[in-house]
């Protein structure tokens, strides 16, 4: 069972450790001794749930016990280590288990410290542990953009576009169908930021029915509407000096942007109910999948609004539109999810790979990783094959699939050959010689693809 331990009244927690242990008398008092200092701490009370927590929020630090049952520390340790080499591991060592522990020193283990142990001697070890980690950090160009995983040049430009657009405070717009990743590129930004210190708050304005958003965004004093039994901070306030991001705004009802409108020019939010309005510093960035500037012609969307947001855009293509991608993303959550369920899986078959790669994906990348997913927790052999993947997905192709070279061949020379009747009103003669072929060749294409010249005549 994970247990979450923060400190209420501090204003920030910039470290965040995973406590890790079967015994509860140690998860009951070593984060109450790393919290006092100001430290975030989270427990697992095994390796498996510790696994689960790290593929879902990975933390800064990881210390845990030498003699588990189950997944020991040791074991731990050196699944973290092959997957999260950057992340700083120490291990509570019993007598024992100490000679282990100095050999584990000597692959990586950041430090051990013998039970039992002095909280100074603990305290001044976790130090040392985040500050290494957070050298490493920094000398990490790529960190800030460490769960985009791609080697797409498309990609690769966009993202260097976001870079230069996160060293600014400029208002971003990140447009994509959904599943594409528009909220992990806005965390990316976040974390290339001046602010990346400062906390990141999303909301999805299409999940929040409108009589809340309001109040969510905004905040409210009491007694301002039924229910309204204390002051509340809104998500502006939350963000402050941070980022808040806006996931897809397109949903947003138009008196609410309007006053998204007056924030960004004014700088200030007033909670439903209050006469003052209360100054804020935060940086917005936004999502939509939807067409703002279709939404905008049929007054659906504000103009004003959409200029402020779109200061600087950024497009993230369809998965379809960067194939290239798909085996890398494939084997990336191959990893995480082998990991996160303890499964002995470590690669796809060639036929796997085949299918993925010449898949529809209307889903995106949320699709893919839901498929991979399924296959995993399914698997029963260490190789993914296409069988495996096929009772989760949609094999038909569409038409902005891979389609068989011939297959691909074939429709073209139709497409093409229906676009010169209709250009030249079903002659075909003329159609042969704008397609550069003699008379009698152009007539065998045109009966191969069962096309009669006589049906683009235009009518009388």
């Amino acid at each position: 069972m994970a247990r979450l331990y923060t400190k209420t009244h501090m204003t920030k927690i910039l470290h965040h450790i995973l406590v890790v242990d079967d015994d509860t008398d140690i998860l009951a008092k070593l984060p109450i001794r790393l919290q006092t200092v100001g430290y975030g701490v989270e427990t697992a009370s095994s390796g498996a749930d510790a696994l689960n927590i790290i593929a879902r929020n990975r933390p800064h630090l990881v210390v845990c016990d030498a003699a588990m049952k189950g997944m020991n520390g040791h074991c731990l340790f050196d699944t973290l280590h092959q997957a999260y080499p950057g992340l700083p591991v120490i291990i509570l060592a019993t007598h024992a288990s100490i000679p282990d522990a100095i050999e584990a020193t000597q692959r990586g283990l950041f430090g051990y410290l013998s039970k039992p142990f002095d909280s100074p001697d603990l305290l001044k070890l976790v130090a040392d542990a985040l500050r290494m980690a957070r050298q490493d950090s920094a000398s990490d160009e790529h960190a800030w953009r460490r769960e985009l995983v791609s080697r797409s040049p498309e990609i690769e430009s966009m993202l260097l576009q976001a870079k230069l657009a996160a060293g600014s405070d400029a208002s971003i717009l990140i447009r994509g169908q959904s599943g594409t990743g528009k909220e992990l590129l806005a965390r990316a930004i976040h974390r290339a930021s001046h602010r990346r210190h400062k906390p990141f708050v999303e909301i999805n304005c299409g999940a929040v029915p409108e009589a809340l958003l309001e109040s969510e965004l905004f905040g409210h004093v009491k007694g301002s509407f039924t229910g309204a039994s204390r002051d509340h901070k809104g998500l502006f306030q939350a963000a402050e000096g941070g980022t808040l991001f806006l996931d897809e705004i397109g949903d947003m009802p138009l008196p609410l942007q309007v006053k998204i409108l007056r924030v960004l020019q004014e700088k200030t939010v007033r909670p439903v109910g209050a006469t003052q309005s209360v100054a804020v510093n935060t940086r917005i960035v936004s999502a939509t999948h939807r067409d703002l500037v279709k939404m905008m012609s049929q007054g659906e969307f504000r103009e004003d609004l959409f200029y402020r947001l779109n200061v600087v855009g950024l497009e993230l293509p369809a998965l379809a539109a960067r194939r290239e991608d798909i085996p890398l993303l494939a084997q990336h959550f191959l990893t995480i999810f082998a990991l996160r369920y303890g499964r002995d899986v470590h690669s796809f078959a060639p036929d796997a790979i085949e299918l993925l790669v010449s898949a529809a994906w209307p889903g995106n990348i949320r699709q893919l990783q839901n498929i991979i997913e399924q296959a995993i927790v399914l698997s029963t052999s260490p190789q993914i094959t296409a069988p495996m993947l096929q009772k989760g997905m949609n094999c038909r192709r569409a038409g902005d699939s891979i389609l068989p070279f011939e297959e691909a061949r074939r429709n073209f020379e139709r497409d093409y050959l229906t676009r010169l009747l209709k250009a030249t009103n079903g002659n075909a003669a003329q159609a042969a010689r704008l397609a550069q072929r003699n008379r009698t060749e152009f007539y065998k294409l045109l009966d191969r693809h069962q096309l009669i010249p006589a049906f683009f005549k235009a009518s009388p």
